[in-house]
């Protein structure tokens, strides 16, 4: 790879703050197109894949839907499921494969906006100028764990989802997983399989079957167009764009989570954590309303899938529906945590967005991103990678491509127009970004 792009004092047509995949998309989309830019990672390429995932880890969608743009997977195995670090390796090679002008190891700890419309990007390399920012980080920053949690007695050792590893990591004796999203799930099962006891206080989040009626179910929600179906056709837009995703796994090839299965082996189930006092802690009795309430949500899948294959006459095998294989006989509402031998906690309660370092007046009252498929209100600055950001599929490999190769076209159209309007008029180039093209 060539050497790294100058940062102190240089200016940049395009800044790109990130170099996950979104950050890399939209570097291939502007280096087709000619835009002078300069993409600023933080860590190394793969970082989040590398450093926050647990060792079985692997992606709950098939490989191919990782699709980056000009590297869709080319690996023998499209219906599997990659493992971390094959993940890590299909962003390498994607950088290897272009070449972005990249700059590893290298923080962005301020942006402003000048009055002239220019923007000021402050690093742990130097301070640099661009004429538009993209701001290509994600939604995950910081780990969250509630305040509740400083409750617990000192013994018991505690660890974010982001930083399990894997069940020799945890001190020996019963282990607590907070959350039943992905993370929770998958890592409950995975200490599942170690033969650890997995207390499990489960959550709302609905889940999927993998497989049904002879494909994976990722594979007919595609062909439904599930994917693609914009968020602006939603009539509670805000609300779908903080759905929490359905649990599933690429796990062995692929299978459903069927956290009813584990309390029959032995797991232990609980609802909603609402409280710790001391050793006691406390749970919501609703238990039986959240397991109904994921299989009612694989069920209504199902029932899209079958419609979907009777509306277009698909020849598919018929197949059985699921069947509960266990039902609460009570719902416990408080756990004795040093009764019950559990010594360490795993908290699968997701991360909460920082923008601190953003010094624009971007954000709504929630301080999420105010934008139009990542374009802000601030003329110039665009966002890359949000969940829902335009679709079901973006900010995963899926589509986040889709949503660079917009912003792509719409920098590049109002570099031109921008051009053009210098020369005819002599309006300010600043100006462009703002116009509504795409």
């Amino acid at each position: 790879m060539s050497a790294a792009p100058r940062l102190a004092g240089a200016h940049y047509t395009v800044a790109v703050i990130g170099g996950g995949q979104a950050g890399l998309s939209i570097s291939h989309g502007l280096r087709e197109r000619g835009v002078d830019h300069v993409v600023v990672e933080a860590n190394r390429v793969g970082h989040e894949w590398r450093e926050r995932r647990w060792d079985s880890f692997c992606l709950v969608t098939p490989n191919w839907q990782c699709k980056l743009p000009g590297h869709p997977y080319a690996g023998s195995d499209p219906d599997g499921f990659m493992v971390r670090d094959d993940i890590v390796r299909y962003l390498e090679d994607y950088v290897a494969a272009f070449q972005p002008p990249l700059v590893e190891g290298v923080s962005v700890t301020r942006l402003r906006r000048s009055v002239d419309g220019v923007f000021d990007v402050t690093t742990t390399a130097g301070g640099f100028t661009a004429d538009q920012v993209v701001v290509a980080t994600g939604p995950y920053h910081t780990p969250k764990i509630p305040r509740m949690a400083e409750r617990l007695p000192a013994g018991v050792e505690q660890f974010h989802s982001s930083g399990y590893r894997n069940a020799d990591q945890l001190p020996e004796g019963v282990v607590l997983v907070v959350g039943t999203g992905q993370s929770g799930c998958q890592i409950a099962e995975d200490l599942h399989l170690a033969g650890r006891q997995v207390h499990l206080a489960v959550g709302s989040a609905p889940r999927v079957a993998r497989f049904y009626r002879g494909r994976d179910c990722v594979a007919w929600l595609d062909d439904m167009g599930h994917y693609d179906k914009p968020i602006d056709v939603f009539d509670d837009a805000d609300a779908v764009r903080m759905r929490v995703n359905h649990y599933v796994t690429g796990r062995d090839g692929g299978r459903d989570i069927d956290l009813r299965a584990f309390a029959r082996d032995g797991m232990r189930l609980y609802g909603r954590l609402t409280g710790i006092s001391g050793a006691r802690m406390e749970f919501a009795d609703d238990l039986k309303v959240n397991l109904d309430h994921a299989d009612a949500v694989a069920e209504s899948i199902k029932d899209a899938i079958d419609g979907h294959i009777a509306a277009q006459g698909i020849d598919a095998p018929a197949e059985a529906r699921y069947v509960p294989v266990w039902e609460p006989s009570e719902q416990p509402r408080a756990l004795d945590v040093t009764e019950a031998g559990i010594t360490s906690v795993v908290w699968s309660t997701g991360f909460s967005r920082d923008h601190r370092w953003i010094e624009i007046p971007a954000f709504d009252g929630r301080g999420y991103p105010m934008h139009w498929r990542g374009i802000s209100n601030v003329p110039g600055l665009y966002f890359l990678g949000l969940p829902w950001q335009h679709s079901w599929g973006s900010g995963r490999f899926e589509a986040v491509g889709r949503d660079a190769e917009f912003l792509a076209d719409h920098i590049d159209a109002g570099r031109r127009t921008a051009d053009v309007c210098g020369v005819l008029t002599g309006a300010p180039a600043d100006v462009a970004p703002a116009l509504p093209i795409g």
